[in-house]
Formats: structure tokens, C-alpha cells, sequence
């Protein structure tokens, strides 16, 4: 079976800011992305894995992480992985770039 993948568009470039997260729902998936200051973007799942959760476009974005804003998990924004001494992983979605518009690829 072949799987279909999409391209949805979800932002203007331009429009985004370097070092602030963005939050954007497709479907039932709520999704942080987010414009790192060399002008990469990177989607999440805009959820913090601990057990409280937390909301990862509100997070403090530093180089290509982010930071839980309730209890300061360090998760890369390029695999979802929960730095250590933390443990736990975000799903990340693949983002493409046309001109000035944004995609999520589902």
C-alpha cells in the first residue's frame, strides 16, 4: 500500500518571526512551529511530554530548541527529543518552504 503523503499550507514566511513559536491546528492535531534565528522552521506537536503537559509555542526558543514553559524541558525542535537529564520525545512534523508559503507534510 502506497501512502499519500500532503502538503498543507499553514503560514506565510515572511510573516514569522525568528525565535517564537506559532500555534496551528489541522484537523485533530495542534502543531507549534516555529522560525529559528538562520531562518529554518520546524514544526511540533504542541505539547510538552511530561505528565502536566505544557504548550510549546509558548516555550522560549534558544538556537534549535525549545524550552517547556512549565517545567523548562530543552527539546530539539529537529527530532522532538527531550534533552537529559529529562526523558521523552515530541512528534515533529516535516515542513517544506515555496516562496513564501509554509507547508505541513501529513
Amino acid at each position: 500500500m502506497i501512502e499519500t503523503l500532503t502538503r498543507i499550507p499553514v503560514a506565510h514566511y515572511s510573516n514569522l518571526k525568528a525565535r517564537a513559536g506559532y500555534s496551528i491546528k489541522i484537523d485533530d492535531k495542534e502543531i507549534a512551529l516555529f522560525k529559528i534565528s538562520n531562518g529554518e522552521v520546524y514544526a511540533l506537536e504542541n505539547r510538552s511530554p511530561h505528565p502536566k503537559g505544557g504548550v510549546l509555542s509558548e516555550g522560549l526558543v534558544s538556537g534549535e530548541y525549545v524550552y517547556c514553559p512549565v517545567y523548562d524541558w530543552k527539546i530539539s525542535l529537529v527530532d522532538g527529543r527531550v534533552q537529559a537529564p529529562d526523558e521523552g520525545q515530541v512528534r515533529t512534523f516535516k515542513v517544506d518552504r515555496e516562496e513564501d508559503i509554509i507547508f505541513i507534510v501529513l
